[in-house]
């Protein structure tokens, strides 16, 4: 009996042994895995861990020159943060460690009061590799006042039109309001550039003002152009407009002038009065008793053409008329001489 008791006991304290070494591994096989839980999170068994990529800015201006101090700040595909900085000296800015994807890069601050900052850009970055941006910053354009003014009164006039530009471009085109002034924002290249202004259309009764004006701007300076306009004369209408031909005129009677016509017109040949009509040789009288007509006496038409031909005409006609008178005088006396001769005999 003793012995069954002794192999029971010995049975006993085997198993206990077994049952105590696997509940000792199952422990430490529990254990195990949650030591390694963080790792197995983030990571899949087998999976390599992406690599990161890199942006590289640099900035300038066009003009060339390197841009210190501008400010970036670099979002991810979600609008969060990502990365921000400010460039060095060389205008450099580097934004590490970034997991591949799709940024947006916004420019903050340009760090020059010359200049202003650029527009948002999205960036794609790849695996391990570093994207190069390169930032324009433009200069600040320059505001631009245009004046038009009388130039004797100093007067401010509306409705003038100006062309502004360097070169060969034209850059702004500005026309004076009701208050003979406008205003607009003037794009600059560079530190100081020239450009010249020319005027296009000017004011209502005012004469073009055809040179152009040349000036000098800087970036987010403020300059002024003046335009100066001479007002047009305005000449009266003629009261008769000439039409270059000859007017014709009735005669005129004797003993009436030119100044009695109408409108006054003066004749370019002396005129006839009542002591030239009595100059004229009276008309004679035929042997039958009929007047020989009287001639025409007073003032010829003013045609335009030369009245020598006829006044010769009339002393032609006088002188044929005198030469008549003196043909029937020589045959009266002819006639008495015979009659007295029949009476004698």
């Amino acid at each position: 009996m003793h012995a069954r008791f002794a192999r029971g006991a010995g049975r006993s304290a085997a198993f206990a042994a077994v049952l105590t070494a696997t509940l000792t591994c199952a422990t430490a096989a529990t254990a195990q895995p949650s030591e390694s839980t963080p790792s197995a999170s983030t990571t899949p068994v087998g999976t390599p861990a992406p690599d990161a990529g890199s942006i590289a800015i640099t900035t300038k201006d066009t003009a060339g020159d390197i841009l210190p101090g501008a400010a970036f700040l670099l979002l991810d595909s979600t609008g969060q943060e990502a990365g921000r900085g400010t460039t060095d000296a060389q205008g450099k800015l580097t934004l590490p460690d970034l997991a591949p994807g799709v940024y947006r890069l916004k420019e903050t601050d340009s760090g020059s009061p010359l200049h202003d900052v650029v527009a948002d850009q999205d960036i794609i970055v790849t695996p391990g590799a570093t994207v190069p941006v390169t930032v324009i910053d433009p200069f600040k354009p320059a505001h631009l006042t245009l004046k038009a003014k009388d130039t004797k009164t100093g007067k401010l006039l509306p409705g003038s039109t100006v062309n502004i530009g360097t070169g060969d471009t034209t850059l702004l085109t500005l026309t004076t309001g009701p208050k003979g002034t406008a205003s607009g924002d003037l794009p600059i290249s560079s530190r100081t550039t020239k450009f010249w202004a020319k005027q296009t259309k000017a004011p209502s009764g005012y004469a073009l003002y055809k040179p152009s004006k040349t000036f000098t701007a800087g970036p987010g300076t403020p300059v002024t152009v003046t335009v100066a306009n001479f007002k047009t004369s305005t000449a009266p209408a003629p009261t008769e407009k000439p039409t270059g031909t000859a007017t014709r005129t009735p005669p005129m009677s004797a003993g009436k002038t030119a100044d009695d016509t109408p409108g006054g017109m003066m004749s370019t040949r002396p005129h006839s009065t009542a002591s030239d009509a009595d100059s004229l040789p009276s008309p004679s009288t035929d042997a039958t008793g009929d007047a020989t007509p009287k001639a025409l006496v007073g003032s010829l038409a003013h045609t335009g053409t030369d009245a020598t031909a006829w006044i010769l005409g009339a002393a032609g006609l006088l002188a044929a008329s005198g030469i008549g008178a003196v043909a029937v005088n020589r045959g009266r006396r002819t006639g008495s001489d015979e009659t007295t001769q029949s009476g004698e005999d």
